[in-house]
């Protein structure tokens, strides 16, 4: 009877935890949607403030193609590197997981230097956001993807001390894949933004 007690307890635990786990994902999906919410009201308000120039610059103005290029290319393949950690999480190579875990915090970190570089120059030039209603929606929209990938930088460097104090258990592992999700969508974001906003801008 014991015997059957134990057993029942060494396989309920592992049970449990998927479901713990399971609940996490699907919290943070919901998480995610409504984050879309928002991004999706700030794409709305920048297509109807996007002609309110006021007399000011238009994008194709202002835009610096080469350099939104710089940060798209480092945002688009820190999200390959962090697909990678996962694949590491998944074979157990914690020491792997924490070496991609760098290189997309080092990436990102170079997406936000084009961000402040681009956004420093502007306000600089005259064209901060209280010039028109054109630069409020788009230092609205930019910005606050920026803010996100700045939260996402820091819960990077969370995950990177909770790795070395606790390695891969029941608890980190669905925060990296939770921290990959929010990731993936942000460089799913910057795509609609550098298509919607840079390309059709320059046009």
């Amino acid at each position: 009877m014991a015997t059957d007690t134990l057993h029942h307890g060494a396989t309920a635990e592992p049970h449990e935890h998927h479901d713990a786990s399971g609940t996490k994902l699907f919290g943070f999906w919901v998480y995610l949607m409504s984050d879309l919410v928002i991004f999706g009201s700030l794409f709305a308000t920048y297509a109807v403030l996007m002609k309110g120039t006021a007399g000011g610059p238009t994008g194709a103005d202002i835009f610096e193609l080469p350099l939104i290029l710089f940060g798209t290319f480092a945002l688009l393949i820190s999200s390959f590197t962090f697909g990678m950690g996962v694949l590491a999480m998944h074979a157990n190579r914690v020491g792997q997981v924490k070496v991609w875990l760098i290189i997309t915090f080092l990436l990102g970190l170079c997406f936000l230097g084009m961000e402040v570089y681009e956004f420093q120059h502007l306000i600089h030039e005259g064209y901060g956001p209280d010039r028109s209603g054109f630069l409020s929606a788009f230092f609205t929209l930019v910005g606050t993807h920026g803010l996100h990938v700045t939260f996402g930088m820091i819960w990077i460097l969370v995950m990177l001390v909770q790795l070395s104090t606790k390695g891969l258990n029941a608890m980190t592992r669905p925060r990296i894949l939770c921290l990959s999700l929010f990731w993936h969508f942000l460089d799913i974001v910057w795509i609609c933004v550098f298509s919607f906003v840079y390309l059709m801008g320059v046009l």
